[in-house]
């Protein structure tokens, strides 16, 4: 193969591989739409289940001062008719651990479980999965906003299917006063949740939302419950549970309103960690991916490779191009193509655009003002696909040499401005 045909395949792959996944991703949410939602009951009204089990709803806590109050008043209104809170203060060095005890003496179902130090969230979660009572365990974040009917919404999916181990929650953007903030409504509004849908269609999901997710007892108990040492509890979690055999589905009504980012550089730190964390996840499952019951795992193995392989593939085009751009390698042609999409583009925007379009109306149901972030994702492509593959031309190396008995203590994260 030639240079000039190398650079020709190298610009093809990182101008097709957003339009392949772009339909993959759309086919996979429309299915799911006619066989799942269409004939759903709404979602601003809780389902008859046919039993309603104790569900314990796990909150950890590390500095949350803040966000506390909030997070557990809204939790005080929960629609479900059996369920306690447990809040894990995970050493707090801030006023937590105070707050939430005088929160517990304001709500009867409230319990609180205090740890010495810092020990990062995924320990939080196995001492607060010790302390629960219930068999389905509802996780949320210490700013996530737990809407009123996501609990039935949750046990209702969980009882549709028994191989069920796990199940996601629907995660909606409460803080969009920036550029950033809003382009992030446009992003988990309608990218991750059309990613999602497919990913439920397609058999097995990368990750549930960390933020709001439900599992099964048992099925944390075969994957070993959450790993103390990973960075990314909700997609080590995801991987291990699928690995022992369980199955995890999507609830896009199960909802929870979170805080963002809305800096470049909370942004970036967020996405480089997930970035790392996922690589992580996917390094150490290979070993795991050739029985026989794991065979299910491989589309999605297969598509995170490809998108870091993407990653570098595009920063090899942008040495190229400016190799040729400042004469360096003049004697290097890409045949007519270019790192300016030209015609490419066209077809991509138009994609994204018909994508943004299908993915909204489908959420619109959940947003009545859907559409007026509909400006902001037409930029999702320029804007978050460069800033994944930055984080992911990050992530790789970081993740390679990452010490294994690293801890995943954890910081207060960016959260945007209130």
């Amino acid at each position: 193969m030639t240079l000039s045909q190398f650079g020709t395949w190298l610009a093809l792959f990182c101008f097709g591989y957003p339009f392949v996944m772009a339909f993959y991703w759309m086919v996979g949410g429309l299915q799911f739409h006619w066989f799942r939602e269409r004939n759903e009951p709404p979602f601003d009204e809780p389902p008859l289940l046919a039993e309603y089990p104790l569900v314990s709803i796990l909150v950890p806590c590390f500095n949350e001062e803040a966000q506390a109050r909030e997070t557990f008043e809204v939790l005080s209104r929960v629609q479900y008719p059996d369920f306690e809170v447990i809040a894990i203060n995970d050493g707090s060095s801030d006023r937590t651990g105070a707050l939430l005890e005088e929160l517990s003496m304001r709500y009867e179902r409230m319990r609180v479980v205090h740890l010495a130090s810092n020990h990062g969230k995924s320990s939080a979660l196995n001492a607060g999965a010790l302390a629960a009572r219930g068999e389905i365990l509802v996780c949320i974040d210490g700013d996530t906003l737990l809407d009123p009917f996501a609990v039935a919404w949750f046990v209702r999916r969980l009882q549709e299917n028994p191989l069920f181990g796990g199940v996601a929650g629907n995660p909606r953007i409460r803080n969009r006063s920036t550029l950033i903030g809003r382009l992030q409504v446009g992003e988990f509004s309608n990218i991750v949740g059309l990613i999602k849908r497919a990913q439920n269609v397609y058999g097995t999901l990368f990750t549930v939302s960390g933020c709001v997710c439900a599992f099964r007892k048992r099925a944390l108990q075969d994957a070993g419950w959450w790993n103390p040492s990973s960075i990314t509890d909700d997609v080590d979690v995801s991987w291990r549970l699928q690995l022992a055999g369980w199955l995890i589905g999507f609830e896009p009504k199960a909802m929870g309103w979170i805080l963002t980012p809305e800096t470049v550089r909370g942004l970036w730190r967020q996405r480089v960690r997930w970035a790392e964390g996922g690589t992580l996840v996917v390094l150490r499952a290979l070993p795991h991916l050739f029985q026989r019951r794991t065979i299910r795992i491989w589309p999605i193995w297969l598509n995170f490779v490809a998108s870091v392989f993407w990653a570098y593939a595009m920063l090899t085009l942008v040495v190229i191009w400016l190799l040729e751009l400042t004469g360096l390698w003049p004697h290097f042609e890409l045949t007519g193509l270019s790192l300016i999409p030209r015609e490419w583009g066209f077809v991509l925007a138009v994609t994204y655009i018909f994508q943004a379009f299908m993915s909204g109306t489908l959420d619109r149901k959940f947003e009545k003002h859907m559409f007026r972030a509909g400006y902001w994702v037409v930029w999702y492509p320029l804007a978050f696909w460069m800033l994944q593959a930055g984080a992911a031309l990050v992530g790789l190396p970081r993740a390679l040499l990452r010490s294994p008995q690293s801890g995943g203590t954890w910081v207060s994260p960016d959260r945007g401005f209130r």
